[in-house]
């Protein structure tokens, strides 16, 4: 039941009934309906963003689990990441070192897995970029580890070869050379003995009698056997495989052919004057992926350590002009 209000009248001095109209009535109501519906409004609110629904603490409990879910993930492949590249390292400088094969370019290593396209449909989602970024580093280790496998494949193979492989590396003198006194000029630069300018000389020279027998010096495949009088004269190339060539020239004879399969230590051709030459003598070049190469390295099989190190401190001494 609705107050009765009361107001003194000063003019009558008499306290009258306050008579409230049909339109204060309404204003009321509604100002009542408006206050109501704002608090209503407000406290909804509050409510919403400061108050979390039953189903709300619920959703937010598995967003955590997600993110430590995630960051343990990301943890791993960062760890599997860092293992891959020890594995490439080691394979790269120690396997590959081993069997004297090139390591693998980086280019390959990190050789690109895929356009834009193909995370096109994991965009328009509030999490597109963690999923095409975890997406993106998945695919980079799938893609490395693909590429180690089958590095460790051609490793394999190259270990079941090996003792084929040292066979036919380059490891002796082209010529006899008990008394280490035969190497007339080494690799390096010097005074050409017929143009008398500072040259590269790219080989060494062996002097020797003329007729004196010059072996191969790993096995392999002549892949020339040419006579001529000019240049290099009489000349011979092996091709060891694994990326090794030897090259033999100024031989007075040639006692192999074009296409025949030679062994270390086997008579090819003896020492001459061919080609242009003061004397008779053997210029002997090693090859390593098409890049001529000090042969001083490759001649450790027929010596001792003792006289291989002097070999090599000879070298040196002479090389650096001491």
């Amino acid at each position: 039941m609705a107050k009765i209000k009361y107001k003194f009248d000063t003019k009558s001095l008499q306290v009258k009934e306050v008579q409230v109209s049909p339109k204060d009535k309404l204003k009321k109501i509604l100002l009542f309906l408006f206050t109501t519906m704002m608090f209503g409004f407000l406290w909804a609110i509050l409510i919403y963003h400061f108050i979390d629904s039953p189903k709300e603490r619920m959703q937010k409990r598995e967003i955590e689990q997600y993110k430590l879910q995630y960051k343990i993930l990301n943890d791993k492949m960062n760890l599997v990441t860092k293992v891959i590249k020890d594995l490439q390292n080691r394979d790269d400088n120690i396997y590959r070192v081993i069997f004297e094969s090139e390591p693998i370019p980086a280019s390959v290593r990190q050789a690109g897995f895929g356009g834009a396209d193909k995370y096109k449909k994991l965009d328009g989602y509030k999490c597109s970029k963690l999923l095409i970024e975890t997406t993106k580093k998945l695919d980079k280790i799938t893609s490395q580890l693909y590429v180690q496998s089958k590095s460790y494949d051609e490793v394999f193979k190259m270990a079941k070869n090996k003792e084929r492989m040292m066979s036919c590396i380059p490891a002796i003198q082209p010529v006899d050379n008990k008394d280490l006194n035969r190497i007339s000029s080494y690799y390096g630069w010097r005074i050409h003995p017929i143009f008398k300018r500072r040259m590269f000389h790219e080989g060494l020279d062996y002097s020797a009698r003329k007729g004196t027998n010059v072996y191969a010096s790993g096995d392999g495949k002549v892949i020339m056997a040419k006579r001529t009088r000019f240049g290099y004269g009489n000349k011979i190339v092996i091709d060891h495989g694994y990326g090794y060539k030897t090259a033999y020239a100024h031989l007075d004879k040639i006692k192999v052919r074009k296409g025949q399969k030679v062994k270390r230590g086997q008579v090819i051709g003896t020492v001459g004057t061919s080609g242009l030459s003061t004397g008779p003598h053997l210029h002997y070049e090693v090859i390593k992926n098409n890049k001529r190469v000090n042969p001083i390295y490759y001649i450790f099989n027929d010596l001792s350590p003792e006289e291989y190190e002097n070999i090599l401190d000879y070298s040196h001494r002479v090389t650096s002009g001491l």
